[in-house]
């Protein structure tokens, strides 16, 4: 016998019910497109509302009536309507007494008021049971039925049972109900929509003050000491030759910053002697968006192959290429193979394809409908073990492309080193420390100190 899963048991069990009567207090626009929606899952709908005439826009099987009438009509309440217009409530105190009342409402900023919405609400109906819900669903996405990307519903509420009975209307609208506990996470709830990418500030920041500095870095060096010293204008590697330069130095810097804040956790937890102590707070921030971090960085090295790839149709390059080919044929002369640098073309070749290869089985990894499917022990094989190993392979590509040219006086252009030698630098620190960090000698009281051990068990707070 087949096993049903228990969400579509209970998913079946609940819209096999009657449904209940809902009331929608506003005609606004999110208020018309969870109505319609309503309607759709079998739920029978009375819009609240100033005016009792009937409109094109209301859905043509709801009801419409006054406030008062509307509210006696149904046991759950959604306000669809902003918070500076909630004054009406006040008089229909008697009226919401025991019924549960839905807030909707969002803000203009983070942190508007002092209390959240759902609280205020709560002051001025003493006596209904309040509950936070829909705030993260757009009313476009309820019109067009594209709710793949807000399938999420975070509510919060003090009455479990309101809270569930608010869970299962989510659940019939082919949601996903989310319980964020008590009132108190209102405020949070409340702030959600209103963050534009959070997590993704520090590696955009970081991105670009990295690219800004790189750009006239290699400008100077590439651009304006040939034109000042060789009179040569070089202004068009700009367009490619430069961005080719940038893109993988900033995807190797970015991934040596995933991993950077792992080993400088595990040097504190060393020198503490205990895990039960806070980092600080950089440090929490900075592990935080590592998942990011490695996504811009892994976007880098997507457009490092992109311009690799167009380097033979570029005209520089096959003027180059004929140059040196007329030259050879007019001195009657061919230069032979050289099977040293032919070994290291092809090893800084082999080892760019197989650092990009297992970069994007991180990118892929990192995705929820990827990681969700794998447990624990291989997602930390995969962004660990093979996370490092990456890094060696990048790192790796990058010294054997440019490890000939570290001694050469005509690399330091104004005593300036090529900028792919500054890239090295947080690479090979993090590989350094952290091969140190796997010796027995350090590699065991730090595993016993993650596993709960204490050298000073005082500290445990």
């Amino acid at each position: 016998m087949n096993k049903i899963p228990s969400n579509i048991m209970a998913l079946a069990s609940s819209t096999s019910n009657k449904r209940e009567t809902v009331c929608i207090f506003g005609t606004g626009d999110f208020g018309r497109a969870l109505g319609h929606k309503l309607i759709q899952c079998g739920y029978p709908v009375v819009f609240g509302s100033r005016s009792t005439q009937t409109s094109n826009l209301i859905p043509k099987d709801a009801e419409v009536l006054s406030h008062a009438e509307a509210a006696q009509k149904a046991a759950i309440i959604i306000i669809a309507i902003q918070r500076q217009h909630y004054n009406f409530l006040a008089p229909l105190a008697e009226n919401l007494h025991g019924k549960v009342l839905v807030d909707i409402s969002n803000n203009l900023k983070i942190n508007q008021y002092p209390e959240s919405n759902a609280e205020y609400l709560a002051q001025m109906v003493p006596g209904a049971k309040i509950v936070k819900a829909f705030n993260t669903v757009s009313a476009w996405a309820l019109q067009s039925g594209t709710l793949d990307a807000s399938r999420q519903v975070f509510v919060c509420g003090n009455d479990m049972e309101a809270k569930q009975m608010v869970m299962d209307i989510v659940r019939a609208l082919g949601l996903m109900p989310l319980d964020q506990g008590s009132l108190l996470a209102a405020q949070e709830i409340e702030n959600y929509p209103l963050r534009l990418f959070p997590m993704w500030k520090f590696p955009i920041l970081l991105s670009l003050g990295l690219t800004t500095f790189f750009f006239f870095y290699c400008l100077i060096r590439d651009v304006i000491y040939p034109y000042v010293y060789e009179n040569k204008d070089f202004s068009f590697f700009i367009a490619i030759s430069i961005p080719n330069r940038i893109c993988p130095i900033l995807a190797l810097i970015l991934l040596a910053l995933v991993y950077l804040p792992g080993v400088l956790a595990a040097i504190i937890q060393l020198y503490r002697g205990t895990k039960y102590r806070r980092f600080p707070d950089w440090l929490d921030k900075w592990m935080l968006c590592r998942k990011q971090l490695g996504l811009v960085a892994l976007a880098f090295a997507s457009l490092h192959v992109v311009y690799t790839l167009v380097i033979p149709i570029r005209s520089f390059v096959r003027w180059r290429i004929i140059s040196h080919t007329v030259s050879e044929a007019l001195n009657n002369k061919t230069e032979p193979l050289d099977t040293t640098n032919a070994w290291l073309s092809d090893s800084y070749l082999a080892l760019g394809i197989l650092g990009f290869f297992l970069f994007v089985l991180l990118g892929i990894t990192s995705l929820p409908s990827v990681s969700n499917n794998v447990n624990w022990r291989e997602f930390r094989f995969v962004q660990s073990k093979l996370g490092y190993l990456t890094l060696v392979l990048c790192t790796a590509h990058t010294l054997v492309y440019g490890g000939k040219w570290f001694l050469s006086p005509s690399s330091y252009r104004w005593y300036l080193p090529n900028a792919y030698m500054l890239s090295l630098i947080i690479p090979c620190i993090v590989l350094v420390v952290k091969f140190v960090l796997i010796f027995p000698c350090l590699d065991k009281p730090l595993t016993q100190i993650r596993q709960g051990w204490e050298r000073n068990p005082q500290y445990s707070e």
